[in-house]
């Protein structure tokens, strides 16, 4: 069932505030505190422009952007930016490098939510009395709690988003209500805070403010999950997101009010080492507040890892990225988990806490790369509303100002942050340049790759199976093809009868989909040449581990038992010709395709080859080497001396 068509649940709601708002959620942790240590000292005018911005990002970029325009663009169900270029594409050749960009900047960034919200929270443990010796920002303690957490965390990911989000959901209930509370409590003592909710108090404090616009780069803090609400939309489904962020919203609101509340009833110039978000929390329930505060910012990891883990498989789908090992654990086809990515994220969330040490140094970090995501995002955005959705040009040209203006202010605001956060740029440029080498090589072979109508081969796979001046290569050959029924690719035809032909009793060729449904075991024969060449579709639900060798070995004896085919008496009957590919020195390239089928071929010995993506046993498969010629060398420059 389509997203479009779910409706909310409470199970639903819950699963979706356990998943996705942990970053955003948590921002309270140090946004205002990061905003007021900026601004030099506590004003009434830093303070009014400072929620006014908060609550005006919020509502343009989280709500207006996000939940109400982006949450449109559902791919069959799943979100993110590759699922937006997907719907795209067709209408702009180049915008593969937005979504590259886009996705390649989203998951290098986010490697330091895990690290900044954790270690933000344990941090809080400073201001509980009998603590403060022992609790101290940057120091050994602290860094091994944190360490142990991300652990732990990464740990959990194997069980699935359904199991995590089931966990956590009535947690950050707990969290936001806790949120909603202290706001209230703290605002009754100075509701004079609420006109800061007028645009017009932001507006003077980006523009009569010493710092002013710099500022933006520490209030765009706010905001940083809002790309996880659409990453994650295959995890939890539109309407659940619809009502959660409502709640949602409205407690963040309350809380930077309350905050703001307690700053403008402070009476002294700064904030002294103390962070208003545990301010505003009556003192006997300090410790409580920082325990829930650290399970909430462990939470806050979920929404980056499990919207890293929809990217990452949305990446493999398009072809953007190579073929790793892809587990579900549950029997919803989004919830996914992959292995390498999450050690991946795991090895970079280590670096960081190793690097920075305290929170006050990542948040100096911390955002940049987000905003060269939204802005990718903007511009698919776009094309979905202009040629999707076929609203008027002025509509979209308006809507789409506001964002790129948005985040245009934010961008430049957060350049600063570049000098700060080279530790990572070769991570960020890692991603990138994987993507974009990995997408136009497969470009490459896959246009070089031929199909070819079997029926003309067909009288001479006959005579070739009964020749015995050959020797029998196998009783059961069997081929791997994304061909069309009635075509076959080009290199299996000259695989079997070049180099050396190949004799056998019968010609499989097996294609292979993936289906919706989490179970499906089915598949379909079409015998093209009556006891000679036979093509099997198999149908395999996502939670099916593919075991070709096993299953084909089942078609056959069911076949046997119907009179279509001979008794099978073994598995060694079967052979399985794998086809590489591998890079021609016959080739004569220019700098780039050069760059990019290199590149290309040296990650290609990182991913999982097709025997093993299919579970053919090693004894069954026989890997024949493919040479790709793309431009074949024409001038070779030699002198013959004779002697």
């Amino acid at each position: 069932m389509s997203v479009f068509t779910k409706r909310a649940s409470t199970a639903g709601v819950l699963i979706a505030l356990g998943i996705i708002y942990g970053d955003i959620g948590t921002s309270p942790l140090y946004t205002l505190q990061t905003i007021l240590n900026e601004g030099g000292g506590i004003d009434k005018a830093l303070i009014f422009g400072s929620i006014s911005c908060i609550f005006w990002t919020l509502t343009l970029q989280t709500t207006f952007k996000y939940v109400i325009i982006t949450l449109q663009a559902d791919n069959h169900g799943e979100g993110g930016v590759f699922s937006l270029y997907a719907l795209v594409r067709r209408y702009g050749k180049y915008l593969v490098y937005p979504a590259i960009i886009g996705a390649g900047t989203l998951l290098a960034d986010g490697i330091i939510t895990p690290p900044i919200t954790v270690t933000s929270a344990i941090e809080g443990l400073n201001m509980v009395k009998g603590l403060e010796q022992h609790i101290v920002p940057g120091n050994k303690l602290v860094i091994e709690i944190v360490l142990v957490i991300m652990l732990i965390l990464f740990l959990f990911q194997r069980f699935g988003t359904k199991v995590v989000g089931g966990a956590f959901g009535p947690i950050m209930f707990i969290w936001f209500t806790m949120l909603g509370y202290a706001g209230i409590r703290q605002l009754v003592l100075y509701p004079g805070i609420l006109a800061a909710l007028n645009p017009v108090y932001g507006l003077r404090l980006l523009t009569l403010h010493p710092r002013g616009f710099w500022l933006l780069g520490s209030i765009f803090l706010c905001t940083t999950g809002a790309e996880a609400l659409y990453s994650d939309l295959g995890h939890c489904g539109r309407n659940n997101i619809y009502v959660s962020w409502t709640f949602v919203k409205i407690a963040l609101v309350l809380n930077y009010l309350g905050q703001g509340s307690w700053a403008m009833l402070r009476h002294r110039p700064g904030l002294d080492g103390i962070n208003p978000f545990f301010a505003i929390v009556p003192p006997q329930f300090l410790l409580i507040s920082v325990i829930i505060a650290t399970v909430a910012s462990i939470i806050a990891s979920q929404a980056l890892i499990s919207g890293s883990f929809t990217l990452i498989s949305e990446a493999i789908s398009l072809g953007f990225w190579p073929r790793v090992k892809v587990k579900y654990p549950t029997d919803v086809r989004g919830q996914i988990y992959i292995p390498s990515i999450n050690w991946i994220l795991f090895t970079g969330c280590v670096l960081i806490v190793l690097y920075f040490r305290t929170s006050e140094a990542m948040t100096a970090a911390y955002g940049f790369s987000i905003t060269v995501a939204m802005l990718m995002t903007t511009l698919l955005v776009f094309y979905f509303l202009r040629y999707i959705k076929r609203y008027p040009l002025w509509i979209v040209g308006a809507i789409i100002t506001v964002f790129v203006l948005v985040e245009s202010s934010f961008f430049v605001a957060n350049a600063v942050k570049l000098l700060k956060r080279l530790f990572f740029l070769v991570f960020e440029f890692g991603l990138i340049t994987t993507m974009y080498v990995w997408y136009n090589a497969r470009k490459i072979t896959i246009r070089m790759l031929t199909f070819t109508d079997i029926r003309p081969y067909l009288p001479q796979l006959v005579k070739l199976g009964q020749d015995m001046s050959l020797p029998k290569y196998s009783i059961h050959l069997v081929y791997l093809t994304r061909a069309s029924p009635h075509e076959i690719e080009k290199r299996i035809i000259d695989s079997i009868f070049d180099n050396p032909p190949k004799r056998a009793d019968f010609y499989w060729l097996i294609n292979i989909e993936q289906v919706d449904d989490p179970y499906t075991s089915e598949y379909d024969v079409d015998i093209i040449e009556l006891e000679k060449v036979i093509r099997v579709n198999f149908r395999l639900g996502f939670r099916v581990q593919p075991r070709i060798g096993v299953m084909l070995r089942k078609v056959a004896e069911e076949m046997a038992t119907c009179g279509e085919l001979p008794k099978v008496s073994k598995p060694k009957d079967f052979k399985f010709v794998i086809m590489e590919r591998f890079l021609s020195y016959d080739n004569e390239f220019t700098a780039r395709e050069g760059f990019i089928l290199n590149s290309y071929f040296s990650i290609l010995r990182l991913a999982r080859s097709d025997s093993r993506a299919y579970g053919i046993d090693s004894d069954q498969a026989v890997i024949e080497k493919v040479p790709l010629v793309v431009t074949p060398l024409s001038k070779i420059q030699l002198r013959r001396v004779r002697r």
